[in-house]
């Protein structure tokens, strides 16, 4: 990076400050979907209700696309990305409202560990020199490999020990995708780039839910 490490610095406090802000979004949003009964209620009972679901379920991903063209266009990017954040924090409360609450805790935990220790590994590594940028290739295969076999779980119920290694590798994948964006973090965005940034860090931390795939299983 051709550019002072304090404009650097100041450019990561910024992603994370953005991270932090999307997080307690997403808490907020979720919590009102799990303790207003009502919404799961409506969620389960009949056609519209389902019709909701799906329509949560697709939103992030159309507002994804003018997010990413319009990411370096302020306020219109905060816009999207507030939109963004309470779309697929709706979609991650629907999950809690139906999972134990033992079980979201644990995941949480769980998750918090798993992305702190690999940021702070990570910012090591960079600094004695390590680069990950190799991952890319082999996380993007993972990835292939990962959506292919929930395609397959979906059409051939595999049971518990297969809905276990599926939460088991996505959690995996997901670690891995944790180093690759904080070592992108740290080299290769630009200043202007704040919103791709915490896009990219932020849909691997929201990946947890595979760790719940992997608790539920195990408690069954």
């Amino acid at each position: 990076m051709m550019e002072p490490p304090q404009l650097r610095w100041a450019f990561i406090r910024k992603v994370y400050a953005i991270i932090a802000m999307q997080f307690l979004l997403t808490a907020a949003v979720a919590a009102v979907v799990v303790f207003a009964k009502p919404i799961p209620r409506f969620l389960t009972t009949g056609t519209s209700g389902l019709a909701v679901l799906i329509v949560a379920i697709i939103l992030p991903l159309v507002i994804l696309c003018p997010l990413i063209v319009y990411r370096k266009h302020h306020p219109c990017n905060f816009i999207l990305l507030m939109l963004f954040t309470i779309t697929i924090s709706f979609t991650l409360g629907v999950v809690c409202a139906f999972t134990k609450g033992r079980i979201i805790l644990e995941a949480a935990l769980l998750t918090a560990v798993a992305v702190l220790g690999l940021t702070l590994y990570t910012f090591w590594a960079v600094k004695k020199g390590k680069d990950f940028s190799f991952l890319g290739p082999f996380l993007f295969a993972s990835i292939l490999v990962l959506i292919v076999f929930g395609i397959i779980k979906i059409f051939f119920p595999l049971g518990k020990l297969a809905h276990m290694i599926y939460g088991l590798l996505g959690a995996i994948i997901f670690c891995g995708y944790i180093v690759y964006e904080t070592d992108k973090l740290i080299k290769s965005y630009t200043y202007d780039e704040y919103i791709m940034a915490a896009i990219d860090l932020c849909l691997d931390i929201y990946n947890f839910i595979f760790l719940v795939n992997v608790l539920s299983a195990a408690d069954c």
